[in-house]
């Protein structure tokens, strides 16, 4: 009943915020005016803000922020030695304990810049409080206002006319505003908000306690609450502390728990309704969020009960499966966190997913190989609905042998591929490198505490969490090899950037394309019929793409 009445309240906190802010980001994005510091970061960066840019200028300005940031973060780890607040931290390696290895920086500047936050080392022991604030923390907003970019520039393409020259916005003053009107506001006030709950906010490195048996030990501090507030909010995940949320430090009650919930599931849950907005139909918006509370809603009670069931001698004795959850959060807390963690990109965790039941890993897992849709990360969540939209009618389309049609724009052979290519970037990657990391003796020798279905369901989620940006990941992988470093760090930037690459492409096209009045034989997308129609193909997708892999990993560990 406790369990329930968590969720119920963060419905209700969610569905209050729906409207409101979804409004807000939509007036945001339309705005004509420009904000005094908005006009002068263009003034720094030479950018005109009243000019549009066609889908391939877009893209172009991604990928280049891209490259700028992962390059920058990557320098500012290898310089930590020379910064201030480093208090002489680094990984061990060749390159001495003050620093941060070659590999393990690339693979942090790449995780950070993708929204994925995939963390192969300790962070209150590796990173200092510069490179996290002026490092870490800047990335947690850029990749969530590119997100947010993105996703914004799909919609316009949508509600383009279809008289004017392909363009889709500005991704300079998108990605702008996405940080200054929205983020960093929203991120201020639930860092407040946080510190009143218990979340540290200190500069210090740390603070010595003495043990009951007279030992005294160093417990570190950090500008917690700041990063906390905007890891959550733009679903990166990262934590400051190496127990992410589950240390009290970043997570201390109950109530901190449900309320970083609701911050990871906020804006999310609000786009559905900004695109209502923008594209002038607000049921369209409500369509997809009802998608997205129903797969939701699936997910947590599968996990609920996976995790609630007495299955060996400690669980029985427990009462549910206790191993690796905070007594002060529960089995319903941990299990409302994980599967909204795992629904977004946010990867940010409260109990070690390792630990879950064989059904309750697969659960978790799955929620990630859906493609992160429920409701999904930021930005990256709207565009992976709208992109399973085009493949939905598509299909409807060729089971009554129509041209598809959605949003009053015709869908035809480019923009049907743009799809595709968006959806098959996920997967390949995911089983790609779990089959070729399981085939190298050399490597899981070195990366797996674990053998057979557990082990590979270790693999499997490592690459299911970078290709999908999550971050997340069974404890029983180690992944500090150059392998797995700069391998993961590889399927990070493809499962970013190549879906994106696609989505802008299909924006473009979209754009250019006349708006054609809807006839007898359209398909009304706008009701519960298409809503359980995408809610289906999200399913099948992923059900006929990965259960092979799922049966030699949870479901084997399940039943066994």
């Amino acid at each position: 009943m406790a369990g329930v009445a968590q969720a119920l309240v963060l419905v209700v906190l969610l569905a209050a915020s729906w409207k409101p802010l979804g409004d807000r980001m939509a007036r945001v994005y339309t705005d004509p005016r420009h904000g005094r510091v908005e006009r002068l970061v263009y003034r720094l960066c030479r950018i005109d803000p009243d000019s549009g840019q066609r889908w391939t200028a877009y893209a172009a300005g991604v990928l280049g922020l891209a490259l700028v940031s992962v390059l920058l973060l990557y320098l500012l780890q290898r310089v930590q030695p020379l910064l201030p607040l480093g208090f002489g931290r680094g990984s061990s390696g060749p390159d001495g304990p003050a620093t941060v290895g070659p590999t393990m920086a690339f693979n942090t500047a790449v995780s950070f810049t993708t929204n994925t936050n995939w963390q192969s080392y300790v962070p209150d022991q590796v990173l200092g409080h510069t490179v996290q604030m002026i490092g870490l923390t800047v990335q947690n907003v850029l990749s969530a206002a590119v997100g947010m970019a993105v996703a914004v520039a799909l919609v316009r393409g949508f509600a383009a006319a279809g008289d004017g020259d392909g363009r889709i916005g500005n991704v300079w003053v998108d990605v702008t505003r996405g940080a200054v009107r929205i983020l960093l506001p929203l991120a201020a006030v639930a860092a407040v908000v946080l510190v009143a709950t218990g979340v540290v906010q200190s500069l210090r490195s740390g603070i010595e306690v003495t043990a009951v048996d007279g030992s005294v030990h160093t417990v570190p501090l950090a500008p917690t609450a700041s990063q906390e507030a905007v890891k959550l909010l733009g679903t990166n995940g990262g934590g400051i502390f190496n127990a992410n949320s589950a240390h009290p430090f970043e997570n201390p009650t109950p109530l901190s728990n449900l309320i970083e919930i609701y911050l990871l599931l906020v804006i999310p849950v609000a786009l559905t309704r900004t695109f209502g907005v923008l594209v002038g139909r607000v049921r369209e918006g409500v369509v997809l969020l009802g998608v997205t509370a129903v797969l939701w809603v699936l997910f947590l009670g599968a996990a609920w009960v996976a995790e609630l069931q007495p299955n060996g001698p400690a669980t029985l004795a427990a009462g549910g499966a206790l191993e690796g959850k905070e007594t002060r959060f529960g089995i319903a807390g941990s299990v409302l966190f994980a599967v909204s963690t795992t629904g977004t990109s946010t990867g940010a965790v409260n109990a070690a997913h390792d630990s879950m039941t064989g059904a309750g890993g697969g659960v978790v897992l799955l929620n990630m190989l859906l493609g992160e849709v429920a409701p999904g990360g930021v930005g990256a969540g709207l565009y992976g609905l709208l992109v399973m939209a085009v493949v939905a009618v598509f299909l409807a389309g060729q089971m009554v042998g129509r041209t598809p049609e959605y949003l009053g724009k015709k869908l035809g052979r480019r923009e049907i591929s743009c799809a595709a290519v968006s959806v098959v970037v996920m997967p390949a990657l995911v089983l790609l490198g779990t089959g070729l990391t399981v085939a190298l003796p050399a490597v899981t020798a070195d990366a797996l505490d674990d053998a057979g279905p557990h082990g590979f369901t270790e693999v499997l989620y490592a690459w299911a969490s970078a290709a999908n940006n999550n971050g997340s990941a069974f404890a029983g992988l180690t992944a500090t090899g150059d392998f797995l470093q700069i391998g993961l760090g590889v399927a990070m930037l493809f499962g970013r950037f190549l879906p994106i690459l696609a989505v802008l492409c299909l924006a473009g096209s979209l754009a250019v394309r006349p708006r054609v009045p809807a006839g007898a034989g359209t398909l009304p997308t706008d009701g519960l019929l298409f809503g359980g129609l995408l809610g289906v193909t999200v399913l099948m997708v992923s059900a006929l793409t990965f259960l092979p892999a799922l049966a030699l990993g949870p479901i084997a560990e399940a039943l066994s």
